[in-house]
């Protein structure tokens, strides 16, 4: 089996998919011949000629308004916005066009063809505009999906899972993985489940949970916790929306305590609804209050980023806090 880093994963992903279906569609800003700002998309184009995978202007809410067009008459677009810092001028397209489109036709037309790729997340120096994590804005949308890997072996197949799932998907990558994560990743075709999140280590005292980047942070912090005696369970949500409530639920009435971390500011960080969620259907179970470690609700600071991002050591305190509530 290859080993890969997740933007090998991703590539080959968009390269099992593009040969399978000739409907299946790459674009961007500079995702051409130039292969993406983080090669992503390399040797697409030349592999597959330029109407299949072409740059596009720098205009975001063009990219997604274009993308709905292709889905609404049955191509299957990949669409990539270079930073998800940049998707907010798209907003209004995924969020009034994309997620509704199925629903205000009577389902006479859709766009769940479409899957939107974004790297995202902090970790690389990149300042406000390129460091955001904004799941939470989409997670309030009906008609979307939206996804998280946190390694190679996932970004491949959750990634075409999303290119064929039946709903468009919000495919978040989290950037500072790219190069940096590497694993085991099969070359066959495969697809990972869509909405299921996955137990990665199982525990008794304290469940920890978290999508992404964070999962790393997370393996961290709870091997500080395992050598003083502390058995975590570890949850990888993958899926934001829809997310796995049964899976969490299961494993905190079994520890009976539930620390959630990403990197997005607090206030309205989608934690706060896994947390409202697990309250209501486990509040009997609980031993300590519910946990969040986030980042800050300020500006993703340049000089401060260290400082601003939910680290291990963050992780493993909140950890030791509520053991000993």
């Amino acid at each position: 089996m290859p080993n890969m880093n997740m933007l090998q994963a991703i590539n080959n992903a968009l390269d099992i998919a593009m040969a399978e279906d000739e409907k299946v569609i790459c674009f961007g800003e500079d995702v051409g011949f130039f292969g993406g700002v983080f090669r992503a998309t390399s040797h697409l184009q030349e592999k597959y000629g330029r109407a299949r995978c072409f740059n596009t202007p720098l205009v975001e809410q063009g990219i997604i308004g274009f993308a709905n067009g292709l889905a609404a008459q049955g191509s299957v677009p990949v669409a990539e916005i270079q930073f998800a810092d940049y998707i907010f001028p798209a907003f209004d397209q995924i969020v009034n066009e994309t997620a509704k489109f199925r629903y205000r036709s009577g389902d006479l037309f859709n766009v769940g063809g479409l899957t939107i790729r974004a790297p995202y997340g902090g970790g690389i120096s990149g300042g406000h505009y390129h460091s955001q994590s904004p799941e939470a804005y989409f997670a309030h949308t009906p008609g979307l999906k939206v996804v998280v890997p946190r390694n190679p072996y996932q970004a491949k197949g959750l990634l075409l899972s999303a290119i064929r799932d039946p709903d468009p998907v919000l495919f978040f990558e989290p950037k500072r993985l790219y190069r940096a994560s590497t694993g085991e990743v099969p070359e066959a075709d495969y697809q990972l489940p869509l909405g299921e999140a996955e137990v990665t280590r199982e525990g008794s005292d304290i469940t920890v949970l978290g999508w992404g980047a964070q999962m790393e942070e997370i393996e961290r912090a709870v091997a500080l916790a395992e050598k003083e005696g502390i058995s975590c369970e570890v949850i990888d949500l993958r899926s934001i929306l829809p997310w796995d409530e049964d899976t969490v639920v299961e494993s905190v009435l079994k520890t009976g305590r539930l620390l959630i971390t990403h990197e997005a500011p607090l206030t309205g960080g989608f934690a706060g609804e896994i947390a409202a969620t697990i309250q209501e259907r486990c509040f009997l179970y609980l031993e300590s209050p519910i946990a969040r470690v986030t980042g800050l609700d300020t500006p993703f600071p340049l000089t401060l980023e260290k400082e601003y991002l939910p680290d291990h050591l963050k992780i493993f305190e909140a950890i030791q806090a509520s053991m000993a509530f």
